[in-house]
């Protein structure tokens, strides 16, 4: 009888990963002025004094003007610096509760593909709909969900973000820069030249590096070409099917050493999906086929096992995009020799 293509995470563990996400979840609802990375500054001019916002953004640091000394400014400044003791506090919990999910077995995010995503997440990538789909969601979703993967947990060091080109009318329409939040990280990523010149960049890489940056975006209409949004201020390449993968997606914790809150898509839907890909996919591409067919058959076996009625919630939701897509997933289903 063949293995499981996963390994239960220790019961321990797994109460300290909902901790952490339950903290972490908290955090964020009660963001406020403390939480904002910058201080305040004073400038004296002929004797009177005023208040600016001193920040570094992803365009650089900058200096925001509030006004003259009054009572109402300073109780603001008061309130930030005693509110940043209290989140430096939990930043530092959320770190050592990371560190005992990692002593507890469970594979870290690698370093600098940690820092990135983390960069991502507190500019608002995630918050502005963009999801974390490819290799490493696979990654976290096992986490996640208790387990560690076999094999088939082998993560690239692509970083591939989806955003749709449409928000849906109750999400509030935060705004990013990822190209200018790539810069500031001063990692020396450059964005990839397209075979087109007159096609922007939708990828972004470091010379002498294997660790790259994608930008994707759903296909309409078969469109090929890249696609600008303008909420994330970059261009997206479009992909069919990812409006299908990237529907509401599961709020997850990246385990690094220092971790955060990103947005993934739900398991069934990634393994269905990563089903019909692998059917389009071309013998060039054998090697990522048999990685889309791993990572599929790893996430329904455990939904199998752990919620058997998220396949078919799925199944469902791929039937209403029509008949097409059943008939492609049929026909992967039955290459691989997976049976839903």
């Amino acid at each position: 009888m063949a293995s499981e293509p996963f390994e239960r995470i220790g019961g321990e563990t797994v109460v300290l990963y909902a901790d952490l996400r339950e903290r972490l979840e908290t955090f964020e609802s009660m963001r406020s002025i403390a939480s904002l990375p910058g201080k305040f500054i004073t400038k004296s001019v002929k004797g009177i004094t005023y208040h600016y916002f001193q920040a570094t953004l992803s365009s650089g640091r900058v200096q925001l003007y509030l006004g003259k000394d009054n009572e109402d400014l300073r109780r603001l400044i008061g309130e930030q610096e005693s509110g940043r003791k209290q989140v430096l506090a939990d930043e530092k919990l959320f770190q050592r509760l990371g560190s005992q999910i990692i002593a507890g077995d469970v594979a870290p995010i690698p370093p600098e593909m940690a820092r990135v995503i983390h960069r991502l997440a507190d500019s608002g990538v995630f918050h502005a709909g963009g999801v974390l789909v490819g290799s490493v969601a696979f990654h976290i979703l096992g986490t996640h969900y208790g387990v560690g993967w076999e094999s088939a947990s082998r993560t690239t060091q692509d970083i591939d973000i989806a955003g749709d080109t449409k928000v849906k009318i109750a999400v509030p329409d935060i705004q990013t820069d990822i190209p200018a939040l790539i810069e500031s990280l001063k990692m020396g990523f450059f964005p990839v030249p397209r075979l087109s010149n007159k096609e922007p960049s939708t990828s972004y890489a470091i010379r002498g590096k294997t660790l790259r940056i994608d930008i994707l975006t759903p296909s309409r209409r078969n469109e090929s070409a890249p696609v600008f949004i303008h909420r994330l201020n970059a261009a997206a390449q479009p992909l069919k099917y990812l409006d299908y993968l990237i529907e509401d997606p599961v709020t997850a914790v990246m385990i690094s050493g220092n971790p955060c809150l990103i947005k993934v898509p739900q398991p069934a839907r990634f393994a269905l999906h990563k089903l019909i890909i692998s059917h389009e996919r071309s013998s060039t591409f054998a090697d990522k086929k048999l990685k889309d067919i791993a990572q599929a058959t790893a996430l329904i076996s455990l939904l199998k096992e752990d919620r058997p009625g998220d396949i078919e919630i799925a199944k469902s939701d791929l039937a209403k995009k029509g008949n097409s897509w059943i008939k492609k997933l049929n026909t992967a289903c039955k290459q691989s020799g997976i049976d839903l």
